[in-house]
């Protein structure tokens, strides 16, 4: 049924449902009759966003016991009951039971038009509740796990929120570090999948000969050592996600088999030759340009096709740099407590050395510096530790400070910029000049 707000009636006698129906047209309140409580739970889906109005003796199925099905379904859907003369008392028992309203026979038309309304608007409002908190508690939990305020964070967020609950295949590229396998976890966390196995295989870190059997499985005797059956990796993930990092290392011949896997949702392990069926999600991490790769015959084109329904790209952390310090902090914090020490205050030489570094090791490195710096050591083993390029290096330094310094007042100001040059002693002309140049929000 069409998920917009409207009225769907239940009702078996058509004279009385062609009443309803012309009553709300009438008004412009969408609406759509059926005959039985079994076509009604046939209309009402899982994104079913109008009310009921229905009778309570039906054939079949009764109002009542539509009621407590629709209800199990949807404590928030409205469902209004029509009585006859002796159904008063049922009525008011179905009330205590979850129902909205009821009208007694014969109704007027404004009494349905009026109770409909009503109704509606109520389940507009709790769907918008709803909605709001759902996008609140996914984008607390993301700002918590996907840490930036960066542009390309922001729009990492979006993109994980928007396709989390699909079942669509994800690539995510990025270099060694830049947070592949958190964005994978995320990925399976905020989808509907997420009580099930998230499996991650490490396809560079296996011999070629083990693979197989790792990702496929085996029978008992299926070869030399295999003395009893092992469920790979596929079978284990199903229902749930699997994770395939640094795919690109796939052997070609194991590609071929992963490929039938994807396409038939079927598999084999090793030594068997029965099928074994499997639903889940393949989320695969490379640190190449698969597509490069697949131009060049070293990765199949056709599960490079297959892998990259949606792509995602993390950014190395250098082309993030206003998200450094706050990285920084919050892996500061997190050592600090598994240490069990105070945490450090950040000095003016670890903060100018910090936005410097060119950070080859991204992310990885950025915690383990942090680390160092938790248990009172040096953040940087070598004195002067700062990147390759020290001009263009500090240049950026100080524009990323300077955005950092920016967003954290438009942010505690509410983006209200005349607060904001209030608080950072700066003309509102050149605060607004320079919110555009780094692409701020206010």
């Amino acid at each position: 049924m069409n998920n917009d707000l409207s009225v769907l009636i239940v009702e078996d006698d058509p004279h009385v449902l062609l009443g309803c129906q012309q009553a709300l047209t009438l008004e412009d309140i969408p609406c759509i009759g059926v005959g039985s409580a079994e076509e009604a739970l046939e209309q009402v889906g899982d994104n079913f966003a109008g009310i009921v109005v229905s009778d309570i003796r039906l054939p079949g199925i009764d109002g009542l016991e539509l009621l407590t099905r629709l209800k199990a379904r949807d404590r928030s859907l409205p469902v209004v009951l029509i009585t006859g003369h002796g159904d008063i008392s049922m009525a008011v028992g179905a009330m205590q039971k979850g129902a909205y309203d009821f009208m007694e026979k014969p109704f007027s038309p404004e009494r349905l038009v009026d109770v409909a309304r009503r109704a509606l608007e109520q389940r507009s409002l709790a769907r918008e509740v709803s909605s709001l908190r759902r996008q609140l508690a996914e984008r607390d939990s993301l700002e918590g796990r996907i840490i930036g305020r960066s542009p390309a964070m922001q729009n990492l967020r979006e993109l994980i929120a928007n396709v989390a609950d699909t079942s669509a295949n994800v690539l995510i590229e990025g270099e060694t570090g830049t947070g592949k396998e958190l964005v994978a976890r995320c990925l399976h966390d905020f989808s509907r999948r997420h009580t099930k196995q998230f499996v991650a295989l490490n396809c560079g870190g296996l011999p070629e000969n083990l693979f197989e059997s790792e990702i496929f499985g085996h029978e008992a005797n299926a070869f030399t050592g295999a003395g009893k059956r092992r469920i790979g990796k596929i079978e284990h993930a199903d229902g749930g996600t699997l994770f395939l990092d640094e795919v690109e290392s796939m052997p070609l011949p194991l590609q071929i088999k992963l490929l039938r896997v994807l396409q038939e949702r079927t598999l084999e392990r090793l030594g068997s030759n029965q099928s074994v069926a499997v639903d889940c999600r393949v989320i695969a991490a490379t640190k190449s340009d698969l597509d490069e790769s697949s131009k060049a015959g070293e990765f199949r084109s056709d599960l490079y096709y297959r892998l990259n329904v949606v792509t995602l790209e993390l950014p190395p952390l250098r082309e993030r740099r206003e998200d450094i310090l706050q990285l920084f902090e919050h892996f500061l914090q997190q050592s600090s407590l598994r240490f069990d020490r105070a945490v450090p205050e950040l000095d003016n030489q670890t903060v100018s050395n910090l936005m410097s570094h060119d950070w080859p090791g991204n992310v990885r490195e950025l915690r383990n510096v942090a680390e160092r710096f938790a248990l009172g050591l040096p953040a940087f083993k070598k004195p002067g530790a700062g990147g390759g390029n020290q001009g263009l290096a500090f240049a950026e330094a100080v524009e990323a400070f300077e955005r950092n310094l920016l967003s954290d007042a438009l942010q505690r100001s509410g983006g209200n910029l005349t607060q904001a040059s209030q608080e950072l002693g700066m003309a509102k002309t050149t605060l607004f000049d320079k919110v555009k140049k780094y692409g701020l929000s206010h």
